[in-house]
């Protein structure tokens, strides 16, 4: 019962405080609220959505006291959102145990530009394949505990994007996913984005579930009020595919609670009219 994937200003496409998403969490009845900003990298990469080096401390401070000023009301943890990029393997392993994380997402993101100059210069079709090959090369570092987003590649071109063509590359990732543990996300601001759709798409959550892959629920909130959004759709997607379960991760552990447990606490809020609709801000 937490909602498991929120950002902050030092990502620098994100409004809002910590608290301010704590409050959201609250009126819809969470028990708790994991911050997952994107991580620092260096030479660089992907500069322009995500915190410096440098700041790695001061986002530390930034969860610390709005986990102070929460205290036995609500349960704030630290999490990263940490991309997954071939040759910074080393760099990821030094950042992530270095700090003691309650929860680490891993993401490939295509959108970046960095992905586009490496990857981009094939065809469509070879450009999907390749997102779901990372996805499963990330999921085997044992880096991470859940991969956030993990079809975001088809908001980047929506125009190219046929599921039903890339299947079996879903499947091979899927394949290769499974045995790791590694959790899948299912991020409800899919449904904002260029193609409107949670992630992953439904056909692909089923192809979890027959793998017996874990799924957790995160709205990738990058302003207070997105907090807890569309997590009964998301819920109900979950059931349709097959699960009576979704996980969250405490202290890089993970605990399951019945979809039925997590219905039972959500509040209702108003409805969203906000719009994440830039692929960007995965």
């Amino acid at each position: 019962m937490y909602e498991t994937h929120t950002h902050t200003p030092l990502c620098k496409h994100a409004i809002g405080e910590p608290e301010e998403y704590a409050q959201v969490a609250s009126d819809r009845g969470l028990r708790g609220l994991i911050v997952t900003c994107h991580n620092p990298m260096p030479d660089g990469f992907g500069s322009h959505v995500r915190m410096a080096p440098e700041q790695l401390d001061e986002y530390r401070e930034l969860v610390g006291r709005a986990r102070a000023r929460w205290a036995g009301r609500l349960d704030i943890r630290l999490g990263i959102e940490a991309d997954y990029f071939p040759g910074y393997e080393a760099w990821l392993e030094r950042q992530l145990t270095s700090v003691d994380f309650d929860y680490v997402l891993g993401a490939v993101h295509p959108q970046l530009p960095e992905f586009e100059a490496r990857y981009g210069g094939g065809s469509e079709f070879e450009f999907q394949r390749t997102y779901f090959r990372l996805l499963a090369e990330a999921a085997e570092t044992r880096l991470f505990d859940c991969l956030a987003h993990p079809d975001v590649i088809k908001s980047v071109r929506p125009a190219h994007w046929q599921p039903e063509a890339i299947l079996d590359d879903v499947r091979r990732a899927l394949d290769r996913i499974a045995p790791t543990g590694v959790a899948l996300e299912i991020n409800t601001s899919g449904a904002h984005k260029d193609y409107p759709e949670m992630n992953p798409f439904p056909v692909m959550l089923a192809e979890a579930r027959r793998r017996e892959i874990p799924v957790v629920i995160g709205s990738d909130a990058h302003r207070p009020e997105r907090v807890g959004a569309l997590f009964e759709q998301a819920l109900d997607l979950a059931e349709r595919a097959g699960y009576q379960q979704v996980s969250y991760f405490l202290g890089r552990k993970r605990h399951a609670i019945t979809l039925d447990a997590f219905r039972e606490v959500l509040r209702p809020v108003q409805a969203d009219s906000t719009s994440d609709s830039s692929p960007s801000s995965g």
